[in-house]
């Protein structure tokens, strides 16, 4: 690691959060704040480090002295398309999953609460001037989140803020983690089962959430066979990616009440077309992909980036390291 740094990035930090980076890399250090892909390419000639949304797909040959790459969102498939996913790379790759952790796990609990308490429906209400009454009325009561069992498909950094949250609402909550062994126990969660145990967890949640990472293993991951497994009652809410839920599966489904609704932050094609049908299914809620975006993104973004390059100069281990061999 070089003593004097040199820092390349086209993500819109404010001025005050630009001079906690400047103190965070020492003196010396050199940090370029670029504004076009052609001056991020010319500026990557020298960079030892890396803070963008839009890396150049052929990254690791036009910055050779590249040492670690900060990327500033949560998700790492636009990574792997652009070919940075990949065994043996010369540089790190680090997200900011944790440091969004708590944002994102506060807007599912708003899904959450908006699915069984019936709040869009209420909403709706509002801008028609309807004041429900009669079996319109009693069709809004809802059901409490206290007593109920979530299930979250994905206990990582999301999934295991969402867990507390829901245990603060006394909610039995059941998780899947890959690596997880039998009889394992999770200081978060009731019970976690392994990957190969999704029809099991499917079967005793009343809300599922899903917040995995897209790989190729977790494409279509809910299809036909594990809706069919759900409960009649129950949601699904997915905040990971559109690809993971087989959307013409849970279109039948919704169509069919095999499942009381789904809210979905995200999408296989975004955004969404107005002709879709997802638009108008029973019990659907659609929010457009902004479940960790909130004022303040950019400002937690500095600080996770700050962090990271502190423990960059001290060459300690960096936060939320991508995995090339799993893809996340």
């Amino acid at each position: 690691m070089a003593d004097a740094l040199h820092i390349v990035s086209d993500f819109g930090f404010q001025e005050a959060d630009r001079d906690m980076i400047r103190a965070a890399a020492g003196d010396g250090s050199k940090i370029e704040y670029v504004s076009d892909i052609a001056a991020l390419r010319y500026a990557l000639k020298q960079a030892h480090i890396l803070c963008t949304f839009n890396p150049p797909a052929d990254l690791v040959h036009i910055a050779p002295r590249l040492q670690w790459f900060q990327y500033p969102g949560a998700g790492e498939d636009s990574l792997q398309d652009r070919g940075l996913l990949r065994a043996k790379l010369p540089f790190a790759i680090t997200t900011i999953s944790s440091a969004n952790a708590g944002a994102t796990a506060e807007f599912v609990l708003g899904l959450m609460l908006s699915c069984v308490r019936h709040l869009h429906d209420m909403a709706l209400l509002q801008q028609r001037r309807e004041w429900a009454v009669g079996h319109a009325w009693d069709a809004l009561r809802g059901m409490a989140l206290e007593g109920q069992t979530l299930g979250i498909v994905g206990l990582g950094a999301i999934g295991r803020r969402v867990a507390q949250l829901a245990r603060a609402f006394q909610m039995r909550v059941l998780g899947i983690r890959n690596r997880s062994q039998a009889g394992e126990r999770d200081p978060d969660c009731d019970a976690v089962y392994g990957s190969d145990q999704l029809q099991k967890l499917l079967a005793e949640s009343d809300i599922v959430l899903l917040s995995v990472p897209l790989t190729q293993q977790t494409t279509n991951l809910i299809g036909i066979r594990e809706l069919q497994a759900m409960r009649p009652n129950a949601h699904l809410i997915n905040i990971a990616r559109g690809e993971v839920v087989n959307e013409p599966a849970l279109i039948r489904a919704l169509r069919e009440r095999w499942i009381a609704g789904a809210a979905l932050d995200v999408v296989a094609e975004e955004p969404l077309a107005s002709t879709s049908p997802l638009w108008s299914l029973p019990g659907m809620l659609i929010t457009p992909h902004l479940s960790g975006h909130t004022i303040g993104y950019a400002h937690r973004v500095a600080l996770h980036f700050v962090d990271n390059l502190q423990r960059f100069r001290k060459q300690q281990p960096l936060r939320d390291v991508v995995d090339p061999d799993r893809g996340y």
